[in-house]
């Protein structure tokens, strides 16, 4: 694939998944402050590359993403994640229990971290509670 078409690939996917919604910065912004030219490269191999494919739909590859930031605690990353799984169609209930199964795995720690992360995002997208 040329490199023209990966760039309107990595902007596609990225205005789907990040275009609306949570109030913060996506972490391409600090990786560019540190190094414009591999912040690219990074996000062009994540979103252009990895999240474009067709073998997982974005909504499942969103809630992929969410079940294992839940586990690692990584609110930050999560609550950006969350986000993006709403903005390509994840049903928040759906969402909830991917959280709640991660108590197996993870522990209620991280499902405890993980609810308010989601209620957080909810909130700021005028979402909460969900019906």
């Amino acid at each position: 694939m040329d490199d023209e078409t990966l760039k309107e690939r990595t902007r596609e996917t990225a205005g789907k998944l990040f275009g609306r919604g949570i109030k913060m910065d996506p972490p391409y912004l600090t990786w560019k402050e540190f190094d414009r030219e591999l912040a690219n490269d990074f996000s062009r191999f994540i979103t252009g590359n990895l999240y474009s494919r067709e073998v997982l739909s974005l909504p499942e590859r969103q809630m992929a993403a969410c079940a294992m930031l839940t586990a690692l605690r990584a609110r930050d990353e999560l609550k950006l994640h969350l986000n993006g799984a709403l903005n390509v169609g994840c049903d928040p209930r759906k969402l909830a229990e991917i959280i709640f199964q991660a108590a197996t795995y993870a522990g209620m720690p991280a499902v405890n971290e993980a609810l308010s992360a989601f209620r957080e995002v909810l909130k700021e997208r005028g979402e909460w509670p969900i019906g």
